[in-house]
């Protein structure tokens, strides 16, 4: 038994200070997670967490210096969204919060892109947001640093800069809903596996990026990123 054409290769992140890999499997991202990013979309208060996800594929990963994406086609308005990224190392259901450390293998920092312009008329449709979230490269990713060098991350600055001006500055203690929570939350609707990444939601701030724009942010003692918009992929 043969495939009919070759199989798509394992979408995987470097991990730091290492040759190793990390494989990936899925994307959890949740939603509007810092008081004041919920605060300029609209909403406030402590809401229910909620998730959606992107596709393995869509990864970036930008291990050392800068990575380049290519500025994703139909849309006019591609926000940056910087976020603390949770890799799980260990298979669990029904994962208390209290629990949740035991299946955190790492840390790293990621951008969830969003096609802004995209994922806002769906919402007045009704429909759901993969156009706006899952597209080929949305999620730029740094090595991934494992929770022995990191120690669990309940705080730290969490920034971004856009051509060298600040746009996002906070601190991941700020979340609404905790990783350890986010965690237990996940844990209840899926089975999270080995390779699994959670994106954790993003501060106040986010805002357009245009080709030319080059973006650099991270969360202290994690790591950091730099990515620039390239022209959109030509045919």
């Amino acid at each position: 038994m043969a495939y009919v054409f070759p199989a798509p290769p394992q979408a995987v992140a470097p991990v730091a200070g290492s040759t190793d890999l990390f494989p990936v499997h899925r994307i959890y991202c949740v939603g509007r997670n810092y008081e004041e990013h919920a605060r300029e979309m609209g909403f406030s208060g402590r809401e229910p967490p909620f998730f959606f996800a992107k596709p393995a594929d869509a990864l970036l990963t930008v291990p050392d210096g800068t990575g380049e994406m290519p500025y994703p086609p139909g849309t006019q308005n591609l926000h940056h969204e910087m976020e603390l990224v949770v890799a799980i190392g260990r298979r669990g259901r029904n994962i208390t919060a209290a629990g949740a450390p035991s299946h955190i293998w790492g840390y790293a920092v990621g951008l969830d892109m969003t096609r802004r312009d995209l994922q806002g008329e769906a919402k007045k449709l009704g429909r759901p947001w993969e156009i706006g979230k899952a597209f080929d490269f949305s999620a730029p990713l740094s090595s991934v640093r494992p929770i022995g060098q990191t120690g669990e991350v309940t705080r730290g600055r969490i920034w971004l800069k856009v051509n060298g001006a600040t746009r996002q500055d906070s601190d991941v203690a700020k979340m609404i809903w905790s990783v350890n929570e986010t965690i237990e939350h996940l844990s209840r609707f899926f089975e999270l596996v080995p390779g699994d990444l959670i994106f954790t939601g993003t501060p106040e701030g986010v805002a357009a990026v245009v080709a030319g724009d080059v973006l650099e942010g991270g969360v202290d003692g994690v790591g950091a990123l730099r990515v620039k918009i390239a022209p959109p992929a030509q045919d």
